[in-house]
């Protein structure tokens, strides 16, 4: 091995150590390490609603247990804890509406905004707005859950 690659090779591992050591040192407490997103729901009614969630092409706008698409650009909220949110009910008449912005004005253009669910069969609907109401967040991540659906509701910074 030449010198020069023995250079490189050594930068790489301690840019390697660096990050780590970093990211360790980034960990405010034991809450950083934890996932803050759960759900109560059965698995029965997790598999039907997930079913109807994909059925329904909600993924093409909303993120749900954090994974994003990357070609998603629409700045719709994210589901993970909407339950700790939103009750079973709001939800419900939510996905029940005519028109959701009645409810919710979006800021998007037209074509991004929230679809009326209205037409869907009212069990759908039951069984989308009870899974929705059992995704939970923990207690120590609520105030951020409520931070990031505002701004992606109005566009402007959470008032502290």
């Amino acid at each position: 091995m030449k010198s020069g690659e023995k250079a490189v090779l050594a930068l790489i591992g301690t840019v390697l150590v660096v990050g780590v050591v970093r990211s360790q040192l980034q960990v405010k407490g034991k809450h950083d390490r934890d996932i803050p997103f759960y759900s109560t729901a059965t698995p029965d009614v997790a598999r039907k609603a997930m079913d109807i969630y994909h059925s329904n092409g909600c993924k093409s706008c909303h993120t749900l247990w954090t994974l994003r698409d990357m070609l998603q650009s629409v700045p719709s909220p994210m589901l993970d804890g909407i339950g700790s949110l939103r009750t079973e009910t709001w939800l419900y008449t939510y996905l029940s509406s005519p028109d959701p912005q009645s409810i919710l004005p979006s800021r998007l253009k037209k074509e991004y905004r929230m679809p009326s669910y209205a037409s869907l069969p009212d069990n759908d609907r039951k069984l989308l707005a009870q899974y929705l109401a059992s995704l939970k967040v923990k207690d120590w991540y609520l105030d951020q859950t409520k931070q990031a659906e505002y701004e992606k509701l109005t566009g402007k910074v959470y008032p502290k």
